[in-house]
């Protein structure tokens, strides 16, 4: 009888280190996530910065509707997503953009942007079900706004301002475009490294 007390007794208390281990554990992994937060679009543009007024620039789309980017702004944002159709990523995405730009309707409108031959781009459109949307070729416009590497995105508010911009390799670095505008702030890593400023400040003052 002794012995079944004495074998509950640890039991009981072995259950209760690994309730202790499990909570330690859960906040381990939540000051983990924490630091290596999914990385946001990333801003690699030496023309332009995130607040500065976006360039205006009267440009086509291919079927020849007139278009002015940027300036005092439409009313509503926009965002430039430049892209190639001899791009794999941008291939990827497609499907991500369309989503996106749907769900974002109310709000946004969504431009896209290349250069190159325009035939290459029609049978490009066709393939991948953009005809939804306005596309411009232009190498004038890729210029002008400091694009470098695709596929990138550039976000304007509704005032014409730049919202946020970076490159798009994933559906989660679209959404943190539109998150960066939301916080108003620059990009998702720069609100990550505000925030974790922040915290080691009350860390330092406790």
């Amino acid at each position: 009888m002794d012995w079944l007390i004495v074998s509950n007794v640890v039991l009981w208390i072995g259950f209760l280190a690994m309730v202790l281990v499990n909570l330690a554990l859960a906040r381990q992994i939540g000051v983990l996530y924490e630091r290596v937060a999914p990385a946001g679009a990333l801003m690699l543009n030496q023309q332009l910065s995130v607040g500065a007024d976006a360039p205006e620039i009267s440009v086509s789309d291919l079927d020849g509707r007139a278009l002015v980017v940027g300036g005092k702004g439409s009313g509503r944002s926009r965002l430039l997503f430049f892209m190639s159709p001899d791009c794999p990523i941008c291939n990827e995405l497609a499907p991500a953009l369309k989503s996106a730009a749907r769900a974002e309707r109310e709000w946004l409108e969504v431009i896209l942007a290349s250069d190159g031959d325009e035939y290459d781009h029609r049978g490009y459109i066709a393939r991948k079900g953009l005809d939804a949307f306005p596309y411009v070729v232009s190498e004038r416009l890729g210029k002008t706004y400091g694009v470098s590497k695709l596929p990138f995105g550039v976000l304007i508010d509704e005032h014409g301002v730049i919202a946020s911009m970076g490159i798009i390799n994933s559906r989660e670095h679209l959404d943190s475009l539109f998150e960066a505008k939301e916080l108003k702030v620059a990009s998702i890593q720069d609100y990550m490294n505000k925030r974790s400023g922040v915290q080691y400040v009350e860390a330092d003052k406790a």
